[in-house]
């Protein structure tokens, strides 16, 4: 006999798969540390999945087609997410052995000191982002060339990527072009620019607390930059060093400035970067191909190598060598990988009514505003946790607050921005998310270790919190914003 429809998981039957999910990665990052990346946390969701599932048909008697479902369904929308992935690998590499981040980590470390890095690389992080629409492109081009001049005059690499990460999560937030920025401001019926005015509340203190922090610390390293000369080296004899390069990255910012979707602007950034590779870097590409002279043959196996493998150039110097090396679209496979065993994760329990049970916990004793929005903040920090996605996080937390907020009359921008302050900004500090997965695969920095030093992301949830507890900013709906919204000209 099959459960009925209406009839939820016990709570505490629902906190099983995700009490064995946390204590599993906890073992894996205490035990396996680095390598808690190359299969153990897939495997952990795999595991908590299958408890799921367990006792869902066992005990639930929830029908396999509804879980088969959902498990298709979930996986099947992450396709594209899973192409943007793969070309994010080919790009990030070909502007790499094109001579893009070479030439921008050669004048960056002439003109950056030490002391003003930190906060420099933060604002100039979000600038890009706010321009791009997402942080993941920010992080994987400008981000990594950030990270190499971080590197050059001698500022830890967890610290370039905290400052990184800050400004490009920043300035995600704020940018109509995000797809973020518009899935929660869709979510929550409310109108895309007067959700974006109303996050001001929030990122803006978040913001400023946090280049002040990069800004103290920047002090402790107030020498002379180290060993740039090295550097310079390093990369002028190995790269043609040219300013033609950026030919590459203005052209990509032209497609993003045009709105071209996603994947095509990654795949024509990508050709660009493949085609500035062979004229200006043919050295380079014929050695990864294997040859020692310019060849048809050697250039061809070297550019798709680029594209789909992991390569390695000889600088002369290791720390060089291994700045500039690349993964191509392998390199994004463990992602992959872990994307997909976090989003069955996520349908088996949304399907089993697992997640709905949970959820519905936090709306019991609700009866302030700052208490309902410190709900929303916990859930979507949870959300992303338990889904490991941000997408998934964003939809699910915007729909179970949503009729709740419109019952007490709140205005949309508000459930908006919370899942934005939480849901957006954390994805990126849980190891096993897109985002998180992604990032550090990017930096080749383990997220655990820049977690500490994302200040913008760690601050924003409790920013969120505080401004609504301090009474800062409008919170009720206006009588006349139902008339507004049926019109889409919110004021």
């Amino acid at each position: 006999m099959e459960r009925p429809d209406n009839q939820r998981p016990h709570p505490l039957v629902s906190f099983i798969p995700l009490a064995i999910l946390i204590l599993l990665i906890v073992v894996i990052l205490v035990w396996m540390h680095d390598d808690a990346l190359n299969g153990a946390s897939q495997l952990a969701l795999i595991i908590a999945s299958c408890v799921c599932v367990a006792i869902s048909i066992i005990h639930y008697r929830v029908p396999w087609s509804k879980l088969e479902k959902s498990f298709q369904q979930t996986v099947g929308d992450a396709t594209i997410s899973i192409l943007i992935l793969l070309m994010i690998g080919v790009m990030s590499s070909t502007w790499m052995i094109s001579g893009v981040v070479p030439t921008l980590i050669y004048y960056g470390v002439q003109f950056m000191t030490p002391m003003f890095f930190l906060p420099c690389a933060c604002i100039i992080s979000s600038l890009i982002s706010v321009m791009t629409g997402t942080s993941w492109t920010t992080i994987a081009t400008i981000g990594i060339a950030l990270l190499g001049v971080g590197n050059a005059i001698g500022i830890p690499p967890a610290l370039s990527a905290g400052a990184i990460i800050s400004g490009a999560y920043f300035g995600d937030k704020m940018s109509p072009m995000s797809d973020t920025t518009v899935l929660a401001s869709s979510m929550a019926k409310a109108d895309l620019f007067s959700h974006i005015r109303y996050m001001m509340y929030t990122t803006v203190p978040s913001i400023t607390i946090s280049l002040l922090l990069y800004l103290f610390i920047g002090l402790q390293f107030n020498g002379e930059a180290l060993e740039t000369g090295r550097y310079l080296k390093g990369l002028g004899d190995t790269f043609n060093i040219s300013l033609w390069t950026m030919v590459v990255p203005l052209l990509t910012g032209l497609m993003i400035y045009k709105k071209v979707p996603s994947i095509i602007t990654l795949i024509l950034s990508s050709i660009t970067a493949c085609l500035c590779a062979l004229l200006l870097q043919p050295e380079v590409v014929a050695g990864i191909g294997g040859s020692s002279a310019i060849t048809a043959e050697g250039l061809m196996k070297g550019i798709m190598k680029v594209c789909y493998s992991t390569t390695q150039v000889d600088t002369g110097f290791s720390e060089i060598n291994e700045l500039v090396a690349t993964r191509g679209m392998a390199g994004m496979l463990n992602t992959i990988w872990l994307i997909i065993c976090a989003m069955c994760f996520g349908a088996c329990m949304v399907a089993s009514g697992m997640l709905s049970s949970l959820t519905s916990i936090l709306l019991r004793h609700l009866r302030h505003t700052t208490s309902l929005v410190a709900s929303t903040v916990t859930s979507g920090v949870a959300l992303n946790m338990i889904m490991g996605d941000q997408f998934l996080s964003i939809i699910m937390n915007s729909s179970i607050y949503r009729e709740e907020y419109k019952k007490r009359g709140y205005r949309p921008e508000l459930l908006s921005r919370s899942t934005e302050d939480s849901s957006t900004v954390t994805s990126v500090l849980v190891p096993w998310t897109a985002c998180g997965m992604t990032q550090s695969t990017v930096l080749g920095i383990p997220t655990i270790v820049y977690l500490p030093f994302c200040f913008f992301n760690l601050i924003s949830p409790f920013m969120s919190c505080a401004i609504v507890a301090l009474g800062i900013g409008p919170t009720k709906a206006i009588q006349e914003t139902e008339t507004v919204e049926a019109k889409t000209d919110l004021q």
